[in-house]
């Protein structure tokens, strides 16, 4: 790996209390202040083409299979970058390959403003997914390296807002330069903000702490859930790491499924939601844009609620709220369905409902793929559900479309329902997740009883 981009060597370690909880406080404030800015970064950079698309078309003589095909190259691109930059990052330092990664989609969107042939703008926005990938596996290893099992629910939904905010901010800053300048400024704008903020995450994030000869967050904390993790696989080489906690785990491989129907239903309803509005319910475009952007908001709050409920109710054990999310996802795309009585407030009701009972398990199964792996395969296992996930992000758009046309809305409802029931059916074995008292006999027993155990 290039020099730079290793993780950093550890230091020294610090042995006054008032010292070493005065670094992590100051560091645990900024570091998740630069990632969650950082983050929705990347979402300027991904979703700029989604609302300056109508625009492109109109100017360049794009067709909608042009844009179909450059969005489902990059929904896959960026897939499978997400799980080869996630066994990168598990070996490197999180403040450069996060950083790096932004500037480049930052330099790349840029770029992509000046073009105007559909291979350049193709190879551009696959490239562009390509370094996307640079941004989810080290927030992953930050999350998991800095905040510890009995309160990381709360500070990961924290964090994970920060899809929601990018997500709102992005429509409203592209629509506005396009309307008023040009498409292309909907791409060179992000883009300079997007090299701007790469910078300042090289300058303002950190490696983890026992490079700055803090103590891990477990002992910092006393966190008996989470030494038991930091303690388990010791002596393992990266690979054997990498084939037993990620390959070869079977709940990695439960939660990646999971992945794959929680995308399906998160893509559907973002994706054709408002189509569905106006063509079944005549909304206006204005109108039905409004009702799901309640979706956003609703998923703001979920994914809040989800992570503190982990957290303060089920004492870090994920599978209890996960399961409940998940009922919560099927009851509110049945409302949505199948309502007796239709109006604009009951409808807006029920994206906010949807938006918040995904967006809970969007961010706990990545959780979950962390805390089910080893500490120095996160990037690895929280990257290979990423790739299932967009998989699932993928089966939402053109297959989804062949069922609208043949059974139109009554199919694709019957799609996303059977997704979500299934995603519920998934989850079930991680209701008897590990607790506090699992913990202390997996450390009497060995690293071994613990995996048994989940």
């Amino acid at each position: 790996m290039i020099n730079f981009l290793k993780s950093e060597q550890h230091s020294p370690q610090l042995h006054d209390p008032k010292q070493v909880d005065a670094l992590y406080k100051y560091w645990r404030f900024h570091i998740m202040f630069t990632m969650y800015i950082g983050y929705a970064m990347f979402y300027f950079t991904r979703k700029s083409f989604n609302y300056a698309m109508p625009a492109m078309i109109a100017d360049l003589g794009l067709d909608k299979a042009d844009i179909g095909m450059m969005g489902t190259l990059f929904y896959l691109t960026y897939g499978f970058s997400k799980f080869f930059s996630g066994i990168v990052s598990d070996r490197s330092n999180p403040r450069f390959f996060m950083g790096l990664g932004l500037i480049m989609t930052g330099i790349i969107n840029i770029l992509f403003g000046f073009s105007s042939s559909v291979l350049m703008l193709t190879s551009l926005w696959v490239l562009n997914a390509l370094f996307q990938g640079w941004g989810w596996p080290s927030c992953s290893k930050l999350l998991t390296t800095w905040y510890s099992r009995s309160e990381r629910g709360f500070w990961w939904a924290l964090w994970n807002t920060a899809h929601n905010i990018g997500g709102a901010l992005i429509p409203l800053l592209v629509g506005f330069v396009t309307l008023h300048y040009s498409w292309r400024y909907g791409f060179i704008i992000p883009g300079i903000m997007a090299v701007t903020v790469g910078v300042f995450l090289c300058w303002r994030l950190r490696d983890k702490p026992v490079t700055l000869g803090l103590p891990t967050v477990g002992h910092w904390r006393k966190d008996r859930l989470e030494l038991t993790q930091e303690n388990e696989g010791l002596g393992l080489s990266r690979s054997q790491i990498l084939k037993k906690y990620v390959l070869n785990n079977k709940y990695i491989w439960l939660l990646a499924c999971s992945y794959v129907l929680v995308y399906i239903v998160r893509t559907a309803i973002n994706d054709w939601g408002n189509l569905y509005l106006t063509e079944q319910h005549n909304y206006s475009l204005i109108t039905a844009n409004g009702a799901l952007s309640l979706f956003e908001a609703g998923g703001f709050i979920g994914s809040l609620v989800a992570g503190w409920g982990s957290d303060k109710v089920f004492g870090g054990n994920r599978g209890p709220m996960n399961l409940i999310f998940s009922i919560g996802i099927f009851l509110s795309v049945a409302a949505l369905w199948l309502m007796p009585v239709t109006g604009f407030v009951l409808q807006a009701a029920c994206f906010f409902a949807i938006g918040f009972f995904v967006f809970g398990p969007q961010m706990l199964i990545g959780m979950a793929a962390a805390e089910c792996s080893h500490k120095d395969s996160v990037g690895a296992a929280t990257g290979f559900v990423g790739l299932f996930a967009y998989m699932g992000a993928a089966l939402a758009g053109y297959p989804l479309a062949l069922i609208m046309e043949q059974y139109h809305w009554n199919g694709f409802f019957t799609v996303i329902s059977c997704a979500a029931a299934m995603v519920g059916l998934l989850l079930l074995p991680f209701l008897k997740a590990q607790s506090a008292s699992t913990a202390e006999k997996s450390s009497r027993q060995g690293p071994d009883y613990l995996t048994a155990e989940r």
